[in-house]
């Protein structure tokens, strides 16, 4: 099962979206600053590991620096008083975002 989570960074003004597999582990991710609403990433997992499978580090490189990157670690779920406070949101809030994103970075 997914969860759908976002989280603010204090220190970079930036809203950080995810959907999450059962294990806390980011699927997509998606990076937004607050200040201006500018999309700073929109990564997949999958096209990563897609990238590297098919042309190696060089792949995953240009991958990175068009969409970004997948956080390495798994996030805390919502409602275990981390901080920042991880929020569960609604999946088709996620998927809305998670397109402008990609019209935004493609």
């Amino acid at each position: 099962m997914l969860n759908y989570v976002r989280w603010y960074c204090l220190e970079a003004d930036r809203w950080n979206y995810d959907e999450l597999d059962a294990d806390g582990w980011a699927v997509r991710h998606v990076e937004v600053r607050a200040a201006g609403e500018v999309i700073l990433a929109a990564a997949s997992l999958a096209e990563v590991l897609a990238a590297r499978d098919s042309g190696g580090a060089e792949a995953v490189r240009h991958y990175e620096r068009q969409y970004g990157v997948v956080p390495e670690a798994p996030l805390p779920q919502p409602g275990t008083g981390v901080e920042p406070p991880v929020e569960e949101i609604a999946a088709e809030d996620f998927e809305k975002l998670w397109r402008v994103a990609r019209r935004h970075l493609d």
